[in-house]
This record gives structure tokens, C-alpha cells and sequence, in this order.
């Protein structure tokens, strides 16, 4: 053991890109002859050489053994993928062993994601971060405490501020979360309830996260024209950031909807200047002009999602409330693209279009719509982005790929093989370099994944190696779970996890627990 203790030290110490490690040195596994981005450098035709969980030496023709090698030539061999923006959380903990693989991820060459986004990380972090130690899992994560689990625990589905008590209960789930290892405070502010909060409430929560050295992602409180607007809404984010002077991240950054299509340039501009005036300010995207939510969120006023889904439903029942809520329904319908545009993903509409399920019903959208709610509110996919902005915002340099995966979105299986396949090679929006460095050592760097998103000596071996002539989504918005194609191998923690494009079954995922700044938890 002190032997393999010291060998791993002196690989650690002495290899770096171009240097010749002594033939004596072995590693447990060699690719070999890929053209390799390192996450910093250009790239080199070259190997990674892997031992235990780490990367030992990264060079042209390492003269190192190995108890595996696996060719990688004419390969890209690239940092395992980061997602920041996932809803894979119920997955990571189920009870099924394959589907804790996440194999819609390990197949893209995802090997760390987020969860908790949106506002929806549970109190009990621990708990969530205690999941790989008794359910192995297949892929590395982080986690938020999510601002939506706060409010319902405290305050339920009303719309009110919180009184002094409740905001220091809610303050106190803030500090509690991060201590236990969250990463960062996430808020969904578009979804009610959070969408009933007032800034300073968000900044109040905020400010627990931010002097344990977290993180602020939000899905913003409006992304299209449904309440203050979207440019106001980033407003709102930078202030949040100017308040706080924590780091910002905007996920899923766009343009939702006939009246906000085209303000990307706008948008950008404030962002640039928010940063320059020294707001730590970034955002992240999924390659998608559809997006994914549900049927409440995406046609029903905010001030009939008051009290929840049963206050909902005694709305519906209320013939005083019938023109008003029908009106608001027409109206967000409207900014959605109109009835043709929403595509139900979940239970006995899946695969219909509103419009098409209105026909069947022999009724009009708005009733449809309603109808279908009454039943379960399903998700949706949202026909509501322009290509033209899609990749103005992809083309910043703050800005790092997502999936927002969600079930019944081809984001799920698709969102990485796709943003390369379109957007690096049909469409040549970005560079491949600039794709692989926003998907992996961009995102840990930012958000502090030592040791993660990188192809370095020291650095973890997660890694991805794809064919740049195949890797492509296959997902479709009427078949989502088609997986993607091209990816040979992925290394997690420095076990193989897909070998020649199939999954292995091996689960070697790890918690990554934040940790908070010293003397701010007790």
C-alpha cells in the first residue's frame, strides 16, 4: 500500500501534457491516440493514462503500462460532460439500479450532474448527498436546497409574504441546507408559489447561501412576457447578485414566446454590462427550441394558482371566475405560439398537440385545456424559441450547456450529442473546442468542482471519448428516449461506465458535497 501510495504520488508530481514518464510507471488504464482536449489547451493527438480514480499523465505516446488499453485513434477524448441544470433527482434515488445508472446521461458523456434546480432541492440535503452510499449510483452530482421545497414547508401554496417568523424559518432552511452541503439557494421565481414571493424575500434567503459561499441559480421569474417581463426579470438577478455579492447563474437562458422573440441581443447587452460592473454573473442553455414544463405553468394566471391545485380546481367550478380565467388562458396561450404549439408529453394525450386534443374532444383549446387539468397536470412541450436567438446566447462566452432533463423532452437523451451535432457541425454556431470547454471546464471552474472538468495530472478521471463522425441525438419530440449515438467509452471516478457505446452496469457516481465557507455553520 505506502508502494502504490508513493508511485501515485511521483505520477501526481512529474506528468504533465508532453512529459515522458518513466516506462516503470503503470496505470490501471490507457486511451490511447485520441485527439484530446484537455478542458484548458489546444487539443493533441495523445493519451490519458488512468489509475485508481485519478489521471495520472496526459501526453503524446506515454510510455507508460497499463492493465487495459483502449484505442482511442481518430477519437475525441474530452472532460466527462458537466450538466448544471437537471431534474434527475428522483432518478438518482430510485430504487431501480439501472435507471440510478442515468444511461440517458452516461450515453452523452455526462458524468456529473446538478439537481435541485428550479427551486426544488429538498431541505434534507444530507440525505440526498447519503444516496450513493446506500444506492449506488452511475454518475457524479450536486445538489441545491431549492426555494420552492422552503416556501411550501413554511408558508404552503398561498400568495403572501412571510411574516418575520417565517422568513427566519425559511432562513434558517437556507443556512441548514448549505451546511449539510449544498451547493447554492435555487429558485424556480416563474412557479407558484416562489413566483408569490417579493425580491427582498429572495435576497433575505439569498444572503444564508451567500455568506456559506454558495451559489444562486434561478429559472427567473419571467422568461417571455407572463408577469414582469423578461428583461426586468434579469434585472432582477443582477440585483440579487449586487445584494448579496454571490455568483449568478441564470439556467436555461431564452427567449420564450411570440413577444420576446428576438430580445436576445437586448438581453446579452445587460448581462455584459452587469458583469463588467462586477456582478459574477453566467448562465446556461439546453440546444432546444421547444421547452418543457407543465400544462398549470404554462397556461394558467398566476392569480388562479393561489392556494394549489385544489384552490385550482374550485376556480374552474366557480361560473363567476369562467370569462376571467378563460381570457388568461387565451391570452398565455397567445404568448405560447397558440394551441399547435404545445405538445402534452404524459398520460393519455402524450403525443398530441392541444389543438389535436381540442378536435378529439370536440371542443375548443381553451376547454381541452382545462379538462386535461382537471385529470393531472401533465408536462408540455413548448414550441416557443427562435433559432436566431438560440444561438446569439449560445455564442457567449458565460454561457455553459444544460439539459434541463426533464421526462418527456428529448433533452433527456439528446441535449449534448445534439449541441454538438447542430450546432458545432451542421450549423457551425461554435467551435468544438468552445463546446466541449463550456460543457465540462467551464461549468467546474465556476462553480468549484475541484479536481472535475478537466484532463489533467490530479484531476478526477472523468472522461468521454466520442466519434466526431457519429456522436449525434437521435431524441425526437415524438420519440424522447431514443439515446444518442457515438460515445465509445466513459471513464466516472475511473471506472468504465460505457465500453465500446454500451453501458457496462458499473455505478461509480459520487456525492459532491459543498463546503461551506469556515466559522458559518456550527
Amino acid at each position: 500500500m505506502k508502494l502504490r501510495l508513493a508511485l501515485t504520488a511521483t505520477l501526481l508530481a512529474g506528468c504533465s501534457i508532453g512529459a515522458a514518464p518513466s516506462p516503470a510507471m503503470d496505470a490501471d488504464l490507457i486511451l490511447r491516440g485520441g485527439t484530446v482536449y484537455t478542458g484548458d489547451d489546444a487539443p493533441f493527438t495523445g493519451d490519458i493514462a488512468i489509475k485508481d480514480d485519478k489521471i495520472v499523465a496526459v501526453g503524446p505516446s506515454l510510455k507508460i503500462a497499463a492493465a487495459r488499453t483502449i484505442d482511442a485513434t481518430g477519437m475525441i477524448v474530452a472532460p466527462g460532460f458537466i450538466d448544471p441544470h437537471t431534474h434527475a433527482g428522483p432518478w438518482l434515488a430510485s430504487s431501480d439500479a439501472k435507471t440510478r445508472l442515468i444511461p440517458a446521461f452516461l450515453l452523452q458523456g455526462v458524468t456529473t450532474a446538478f439537481i435541485g434546480n428550479d427551486g426544488g432541492g429538498a431541505t434534507n440535503v444530507a440525505a440526498t448527498l447519503a444516496t450513493p452510499k446506500i444506492k449506488p449510483v452511475g454518475i457524479n452530482f450536486a445538489t441545491y436546497v431549492g426555494f420552492g421545497a422552503i416556501r411550501e414547508q413554511v408558508i404552503g401554496g398561498a400568495n403572501r409574504a412571510p411574516t418575520p417568523v417565517e422568513l427566519d424559518k425559511e432562513k434558517a432552511l437556507v443556512a441548514k441546507g448549505m451546511c449539510e452541503g449544498a451547493i447554492g439557494f435555487s429558485t424556480g421565481l416563474f412557479y407558484a408559489p416562489q413566483s408569490f414571493s417579493k425580491t427582498d424575500e429572495v435576497i433575505a434567503l439569498s444572503q444564508e447561501a451567500a455568506k456559506r459561499g454558495g451559489y444562486y441559480d434561478s429559472h427567473i421569474r419571467d422568461e417571455s412576457s407572463y408577469t414582469v417581463g423578461l428583461a426586468a426579470a434579469i434585472d432582477e438577478a443582477v440585483e440579487i447578485g449586487k445584494a448579496t455579492g454571490m455568483p449568478i447563474h441564470i439556467s436555461h437562458i431564452k427567449a420564450l414566446g411570440v413577444d420576446v422573440q428576438g430580445m436576445a441581443p437586448t438581453i446579452i447587452s445587460k448581462i455584459d454590462a452587469a458583469r463588467a460592473a462586477g456582478v459574477n454573473i453566467t448562465a446556461s442553455q439546453y440546444p432546444w427550441s421547444a421547452s418543457g414544463t407543465s400544462l398549470v405553468a404554462s397556461l394558467i394566471p398566476l392569480w388562479a394558482q393561489d392556494g394549489g391545485t385544489a384552490a385550482l380546481i374550485k376556480r374552474f367550478d366557480d361560473p363567476s371566475l369562467t370569462q376571467k380565467l378563460r381570457e388568461g388562458i387565451a391570452e398565455n396561450m397567445r404568448k405560447r405560439g397558440g394551441p399547435h404549439s404545445l405538445l402534452i408529453t404524459e398520460g393519455q394525450w402524450r403525443g398530441k398537440r392541444l389543438d389535436e386534443i381540442a378536435a378529439a374532444m370536440k371542443t375548443d383549446p381553451i376547454s381541452a385545456a382545462i379538462a386535461a387539468i382537471r385529470v393531472h397536470d401533465a408536462g408540455v412541450v413548448s414550441f416557443n424559441q427562435s433559432e436566431a436567438d438560440i444561438a446569439a446566447f449560445m455564442k457567449q462566452p458565460w454561457v455553459m450547456t444544460d439539459s434541463d432533463a426533464s421526462s418527456g423532452h428529448p433533452r433527456v437523451w439528446g441535449t449534448f450529442a445534439r449541441k454538438y451535432s447542430k450546432y458545432v457541425v451542421a450549423d457551425k454556431v461554435i467551435s468544438l473546442r468552445e463546446f466541449i470547454e463550456r460543457s465540462s471546464s467551464i461549468t467546474a471552474k465556476w462553480f468549484g468542482l475541484t479536481g472535475r472538468g478537466e484532463l489533467k495530472p490530479g484531476a478526477f478521471a472523468d472522461v468521454v471519448v466520442f466519434d466526431p463522425k457519429s456522436y449525434a441525438a437521435q431524441a425526437t419530440y415524438e420519440q424522447p428516449t431514443l439515446p444518442a449515438t457515438g460515445v465509445r467509452t466513459v471513464v466516472v471516478n475511473g471506472k468504465v461506465a460505457v465500453d465500446n457505446g454500451k453501458l457496462t452496469g458499473t455505478a461509480a457516481g459520487r456525492a459532491l458535497p459543498h463546503t461551506p465557507k469556515a466559522g458559518t455553520c456550527s
